[in-house]
């Protein structure tokens, strides 16, 4: 049986295929593992850049890229429509990294072309990137001698970038230690502690490519007969969301961070596997004891995603137990529940605002404004007297308070807050800040590092929580957030909460998961207006993009919401015929009501549906659980006036602009959150009236 080795942009590219194509591609592997010999059924192809390069047919249309290294070790490349795939056998060359003893892929037509740009600018500029490093040490770390002339025009960072997907990877990664401050040696300990095994240069066989792929894990695994190619195989989507591209590797494995360090980029650019990987460098420093790392988040559907995803990215459960993987509030409730000898209780949303209409009833304050007050004023500053209260600012409050209105509100949340501890009632945000303050008084850290995804959506009680979670030091915590995907109203400076990422906050541009036509339909929903960063920076989209390609989205309207919720079957429908599943299809609407009535719909035609989070069948939930998650189709329902922006979140514009404009904002995040879950497909309806969100047609 010949040895079969499978490359992870094959896996990448295998996850995103139509079911249709999948299988074909099973049959087609598992005849070659099974029945053929010597590559008899493999295509050479006369003008290949590698004349090892074979393809592999898998349909009409599709085309396996194959390496083979001799009559009974093949690699698995990648699977591309059938132009595709001679158009990338005629541009790759493969070989063995004559320092590191790994497989190598470059991109030579690529960088043929990108050569005469690269001396233009060098012509331009006598400074170049590494001219304080020796022609010595760049061989030394595996730069070769057809990428040193390269290499040597160089001028700048982003020019390296740029050759990122050209150069051999090994090589890119070892000239980014460089240019990132590292000298020689530290760069080589850098691209050396993922090798399997480091080999003496005089022991690495050039031409040994079966022994470059095992030196390789990182990039390609060989299959140990059928069912280890099934398991693979049936495991490619899960793998290809735990893969790292050439920046974020680069920023998941630096040696460290000298304090807290940020990584934010748009929807689908990775920010969450970078941190994943984050934790398993953290997590590989220590051997035994209690988990040292915290990878924490605000919902619990988010965290039972990461738990699922360090469970597949962490395989040792040695080093697995080194990991806490909680949202903040449950960490938040066992810091109070273990000081208080009893567990917070939570009312429900409707006593407790009926609590605080009756604090604020004999000073003519709702209930609603001041619950408001005292979680995004008072605990978010963290005011613990009249006069902090009265000399604070209420930024994105809107109008502005008298002193004596400002006393008359102190007054109204002392009696509320007063009946609710008589009662043991809590809020998760108030649990958060006594928890935050229990830490901070008793001095206990309960972890060496914290690692926090979906910034952006954290309450500043929560943000102080986590600063007291871990003593401040080299790699204490690691941010991941996109202010564009802000769906609460929390803004947040780090730096006012002694959190400071500047000079260590990296952004990714570039998305791995939706297509460039969806993204650019979904960034229109934005707006105009700027985003402020968790470190006060404006933050905006305009690099923003995707390498992958596909059809348009779908926008339609309706007379009525049954016809509507017709048309939905009918589509969803048509994306399973195609060979989607059934949990690869996300359905998405403002509210419950809209929701429970395309889930409705659906059963009617006898298609199952479940929840956003779990399933099983087609899942189904609002805009705020589609949080974080991510398939292959999504439709996105009831996008309409008066549902998008949703008129009961949004303040008067003449009462109080300035929550007017922040609520509309937050609408907006919340509807590209939801269209950007889509990683092919995108579909939006809506019925009467469009959404003024909607990007003109």
């Amino acid at each position: 049986m010949p040895q079969l080795a499978i490359d992870k942009d094959f896996l990448s590219r295998y996850a995103k295929l139509d079911k249709r194509i999948q299988k074909a591609v099973d049959d087609a592997l598992h005849k070659f593992a099974e029945v053929y010999y010597a590559g008899g059924h493999l295509e050479k192809v006369t003008d290949a850049r590698d004349p090892r390069v074979r393809t592999l047919r898998i349909t009409l249309n599709y085309r396996g890229v194959v390496v083979a290294q001799s009559e009974d070790t093949y690699l698995l490349v990648t699977v591309l429509p059938h132009d595709e795939a001679y158009a990338y056998i005629r541009s790759r060359r493969f070989s063995v990294n004559h320092a590191l003893g790994v497989l190598e892929v470059r991109d030579e037509s690529a960088l043929e072309s990108f050569t005469p740009a690269l001396e233009e600018l060098a012509a331009a500029d006598p400074a170049r990137l590494f001219d304080h490093i020796s022609d010595a040490d760049l061989i030394r770390l595996g730069v070769d001698a057809e990428s040193l002339p390269i290499v040597r025009l160089l001028t700048s960072e982003a020019h390296l970038e740029a050759m990122a997907k050209m150069l051999p990877g090994g090589q890119y990664d070892a000239l980014v230690a460089l240019a990132s401050g590292m000298t020689p040696e530290e760069a080589w300990a850098e691209v050396a502690k993922n090798l399997v095994e480091e080999v003496a240069p005089d022991h690495i066989d050039l031409d040994d490519l079966t022994a470059a792929i095992r030196r390789s894990p990182g990039q390609a695994v060989f299959v140990e007969g059928p069912e280890g190619l099934q398991s693979m195989l049936d495991a490619a989507f899960d793998l290809w969301r735990v893969f790292l591209h050439p920046l974020q590797r680069r920023i998941a494995y630096r040696p460290s961070f000298n304090g807290p360090a940020m990584v934010t980029g748009g929807a689908g650019t990775g920010k969450t596997v970078t941190a994943l990987h984050r934790v398993a460098h953290l997590t590989s420093r220590y051997e035994s004891g209690p988990p040292q790392v915290l990878l924490t988040t605000f919902t619990r559907t988010l965290d039972a995603a990461l738990r699922s995803q360090v469970e597949l990215l962490i395989t040792d459960p040695a080093q697995r137990e080194r990991v806490d993987v909680r949202n903040l509030d449950r960490v938040a409730y066992e810091v109070v529940s273990h000081e208080c000898g009893a567990g917070p209780a939570f009312p429900n949303a409707r006593d407790l605002e009926d609590l605080w209409d009756e604090a604020g009833a004999e000073r003519g304050l709702s209930g609603a404004f001041l619950l408001a007050e005292w979680e995004q004023v008072i605990l978010a500053q963290d005011l613990r007297t009249e006069r902090a209260y009265v000399d604070a600012a209420r930024r994105g409050r809107g109008s502005r308070l008298s002193v004596d209105q400002k006393r008359s509100v102190w007054r109204a949340v002392l009696e509320a807050t007063k009946h609710m501890a008589t009662a043991n009632q809590w809020t998760f945000t108030q649990v958060a800040a006594a928890a935050a303050e229990i830490l901070e008084r008793t001095g206990d850290r309960r972890y060496e590092h914290v690692v926090v995804d979906e910034a952006q959506d954290l309450h500043p009680a929560k943000w102080r929580l986590i600063r007291a979670l871990a003593a401040e030091g080299t790699d204490d915590l690691f941010i991941a957030g996109d202010p564009h995907q802000r769906i609460y109203d929390h803004r947040v400076s780090l730096a006012s909460l002694g959190v400071h990422v500047r000079g260590r906050s990296r952004k990714l541009t570039v998305s791995y998961r939706s297509t460039q036509e969806i993204l650019s339909w979904a960034v229109q929903v934005l707006g105009a207006a700027p985003a402020t960063g968790l470190d006060d920076l404006e933050d905006s989209l305009d690099t923003y993009s995707s390498p992958l390609h596909g059809r348009r989205p779908t926008v339609r309207g309706f007379s009525e919401r049954a016809a509507e919720l017709d048309a939905l079957a009918e589509q969803v429908r048509k994306w399973i015929d195609q060979g989607v599943e059934a949990g690869s299809i996300g359905i998405a609407g403002r509210s419950r009501k809209v929701t429970e009535a395309a889930a409705a719909r659906l059963k009617e035609d006898a298609i199952d549906c479940g929840a956003l989070a779990t399933g099983p069948g087609v899942r189904v939930g609002t805009m705020h659980a589609m949080k974080g998650l991510e398939f292959r189709c999504v439709a996105v329902v009831g996008v309409e006036h008066g549902i998008v922006p949703h008129e009961s979140q949004i303040a008067d514009s003449i009462e109080d602009p300035t929550s007017h404009a922040h609520g509309l904002q937050r609408e907006r995040n919340l509807l590209f959150v939801s269209c950007t879950r889509a990683r092919d497909t995108l579909y939006v309806s809506y019925s009467g009236a469009p959404s003024p969100f909607l990007p003109a047609q």
